[in-house]
């Protein structure tokens, strides 16, 4: 048999065997249940976190979520980014025929045909989402929101130039390949530090002979981190914001307001138009953000009476609220639930779901609030200058 795409090496009293794969390659699921046939190890890491592997053994059990739940722990965006993968992969699916991350079914079962040990070697996607958030900056959050959504309903079938490259990357690292040149911090939360992540758990692996399966791109990286020791307690903590970052989250605000004060003991006329553009401006992008989602009119009243006061807190978030406001209103019913894997692979369905319809009003009203916040600030600011 081939050895192409295999790897040997000897740690310690230990031999590791890592097989390169291909994520939409047939070939590649054919080649990991023949190495693990015949290698016969004790153990078999596959690059899949709990989340994921749940996800492939048992499918999305969307009917479990609490929508709730996921805006009060502030993972809309996640679980928004989450669905847009999925979506990703369908649609890869769908052209070329086979489920990307076949491989690592096989993987799976194979290592059970032969009662293997399972580990799973890759640290959870949340972490790794929220790393590559922490890292790339307002403009690069919405640069990244662009990319994806532009993979989820663009019609365009992938060219042969982008299949050879799906071929040595994830499905994760192949979304934001566009992105990955432009923002050097996502690269090394999305690439590098996984690649010390599956070298750790790889080498720390029970039994004296282990099979990896990894997706061909992770291959020359965990080759020279599996040499070193890698600190997995970092690698797998969601890095604080820094202390400058949240001194100039409370700040800004404390700025805003001390000014309107001032302007308040010189000029009150001025002071009002202060406050009616930073209410106006805040308030009225919130609220338009809720309106191209086709939110409720009580929650894009909601956006715009929210907004002015969650910007002036960094603990507060008008797309909280205005959230749960559209789930109250539109509580989602036990058909989308069951539509959702379908919903997700058109603009109109998306929309139409009420699990994504309320997703889209809760990062909507944020972005809005966002950009009111810095247009506002600017108003406030520009009639300030006008006293002197």
């Amino acid at each position: 048999m081939s050895e192409e795409n295999i790897t040997r090496l000897n740690i310690d009293d230990k031999e590791i065997i890592l097989i390169g794969t291909a994520h939409v390659s047939k070939r590649s699921a054919e080649q990991v249940k023949e190495i693990i046939e015949r290698e016969n190890p004790d153990t078999v890491c596959i690059e899949l976190d709990a989340q994921r592997y749940k996800s492939v053994t048992e499918g999305q059990k969307w009917k479990d979520m609490d929508i709730i739940s996921v805006i009060k722990q502030k993972k809309a965006t996640l679980l928004l980014v989450n669905l847009m993968m999925s979506s990703f992969q369908k649609r890869m699916a769908k052209q070329f025929g086979i489920n990307p991350g076949q491989e690592m079914v096989q993987a799976i079962n194979s290592a059970k045909d032969i009662d293997a040990e399972i580990v799973l070697a890759d640290r959870d996607i949340q972490i790794t989402f929220q790393r590559i958030w922490r890292g790339i900056g307002l403009w690069g959050k919405m640069k990244l929101m662009t990319e994806l959504v532009y993979s989820m309903f663009t019609d365009e079938e992938i060219s042969e130039e982008e299949l050879e490259k799906l071929k040595s990357e994830d499905i994760l690292s192949s979304m934001l390949n566009e992105l990955k040149d432009s923002f050097p911090k996502l690269k090394n939360a999305l690439i590098d530090e996984r690649d010390k992540y599956l070298s750790h758990k790889i080498k720390n692996a029970p039994g004296e002979k282990i099979v990896a399966v990894l997706g061909a791109g992770h291959v020359s990286g965990i080759k020279e981190e599996i040499h070193k020791e890698q600190d997995i307690k970092k690698l797998s903590t969601i890095p604080p914001k820094s202390k400058v970052g949240k001194s100039v989250q409370w700040v800004i605000p404390a700025i805003i307001i001390a000014i309107i004060l001032f302007t308040f003991y010189n000029n009150r006329g001025m002071a009002l138009d202060q406050m009616v553009g930073w209410i106006l401006w805040n308030g009225s992008l919130s609220a338009l953000g809720a309106v191209i989602a086709f939110a409720h009119p009580l929650s894009i009243a909601t956006a715009f009476l929210v907004a002015p006061i969650s910007s002036l807190n960094p603990l507060l978030a008008a797309g909280w609220f205005v959230g749960l406001v559209e789930t109250f209103m539109k509580k989602p019913r036990v058909q989308d639930f069951e539509n959702l894997s379908d919903d997700i692979n058109s603009l109109k369905g998306f929309w139409r779901n009420k699990i994504t319809h309320i997703l889209l009003v809760v990062v909507l009203a944020n972005i809005g609030s966002v950009v009111g916040t810095m247009i506002g600030g600017a108003e406030v600011i520009r009639i300030f200058l006008d006293l002197f």
